[in-house]
């Protein structure tokens, strides 16, 4: 009696076969951007003991700080306490005398913070681990975004070197969300030029929990699919492009029950940090006078033409990108720069720059056009990716 062939064989495959069309494995040219990538972490991560040794919290301090000490600063004692206490513990909140606005920041980060405590004890360890991985996956995946549009193998090289020397690259090995969500959004840009909407949408998604910018990627990845998807299978995917708004919605649900308020997350954000909307003319004469109105201190001036000078590359990139007629990121960038530019003045521009990937896509393009483009932007760069990596890590940032 013959005996017959199992009935469906590829269902059990099928799934493994999607992951390995939409994310193949690490190839040569991966493995170059990785050990890229290893090598910036050592070199930031011994400028950090060196600060550690140099420039301790307590001046007649006879031993060294320890390695994770400098990077408990600023933004890192949200999500700290956050993870470790929620978001109203003891029934604090807005309505109580000195408090810290912790619901301005969403909890895709500290979410992810306690889950990985639970397997490393040390908190600010499992937030070094946490941007550490993703860091590696962001890389890994701004690379590939970079081949499919150049035409040169070394361009996902150089985009990544970009990235990695940009002059706040410090905040992608900080125990902050710049690291987490390029490995959610850049996965899914991937998986959208790929036409694998379902994978798209569940890491934007996931990418909206960890920061706002997730939405204008959600706008970016709408206005992708109307101008690619073709044919039927496409047109049944479409209900997925409505998942991203499920993460800040839930959010808003929760601070909802908890204070009443709908848009507590933004009134949090204009509390603590200005957020509030004015004209784009009114946020920038505000952030030019901060910036060279000799009303503020030095150090802070030389902060807020940062933000102007990373304003203009943002709207420099918006219009190439506009000429090039790559309109969903575009969009991305628009919406950012929009979001950016109406609060009372720029805040936190240049560490935004992170996030805009077709920016260090179009300076690897460049390069590969003229190469002294690379030459020069190491040599300008990375003494300034140092001197911010210094001023984060001895606590003297204020952007």
């Amino acid at each position: 009696m013959p005996v017959s062939a199992p009935s469906r064989p590829v269902e059990r495959t099928a799934a493994p076969a999607v992951a390995r069309r939409v994310f193949p494995r690490p190839g040569r040219a991966d493995r170059e951007v990785l050990w890229l990538y290893l090598l910036t972490r050592v070199g930031i991560w011994a400028t950090a003991g060196c600060v550690g040794w140099l420039f301790p919290a307590d001046g007649q301090a006879r031993q060294p700080s320890s390695l994770l000490s400098p990077w408990l600063q600023w933004d890192w004692q949200h999500y700290l306490h956050i993870a470790q206490d929620g978001y109203f513990p003891g029934r604090a909140g807005p309505w109580t005398a000195g408090w810290d606005n912790r619901e301005a920041f969403l909890p895709g980060f500290p979410l992810t913070l306690r889950a990985v405590h639970a397997v490393v004890p040390h908190w600010a360890a499992a937030g070094a681990l946490i941007s550490f991985v993703a860091g590696a996956v962001a890389v890994l995946a701004l690379a590939r975004i970079a081949r499919r549009l150049l035409p040169d193998q070394e361009a996902g090289r150089r985009a990544v070197l970009f990235l990695l020397l940009s002059p706040c690259a410090v905040f992608l090995a900080a125990g902050y969300t710049e690291a987490l969500f390029l490995a959610l959004a850049l996965p899914a840009w991937v998986a959208a030029q790929r036409q694998h909407w379902p994978a798209a949408a569940v890491l934007t998604c996931l990418a909206c929990s960890v920061r706002v910018t997730g939405l204008f990627l959600a706008a970016a990845l709408a206005l992708h699919f109307v101008l690619t998807a073709r044919g039927r299978p496409a047109r049944r995917a479409a209900p997925w492009l409505l998942l991203p708004v499920l993460a800040p919605a839930l959010y808003s649900w929760y601070l909802h029950t908890r204070t009443g308020d709908w848009m507590a997350w933004k009134h949090a954000q204009e509390r603590g940090w200005y957020r509030e909307f004015h004209a784009p003319w009114e946020a920038w004469a505000n952030t030019w006078k901060a910036a060279f109105g000799q009303v503020q201190p030095t150090g802070y001036a030389l902060m807020w033409q940062a933000e102007l000078l990373a304003m203009l590359v943002g709207l420099a990139l918006l219009v190439l990108l506009v000429r090039r007629r790559r309109l969903p990121e575009a969009l991305y960038i628009g919406l950012t720069l929009w979001a950016l530019g109406t609060s009372y003045w720029y805040t936190s521009i240049p560490r935004s720059t992170l996030l805009w990937w077709p920016l260090w896509i179009g300076l690897a393009a460049w390069s590969l056009r003229r190469p002294a483009v690379q030459s020069v932007y190491v040599c300008v760069a990375a003494p300034l990716a140092t001197t911010v990596a210094i001023t984060f890590l001895t606590g003297r940032w204020a952007g």
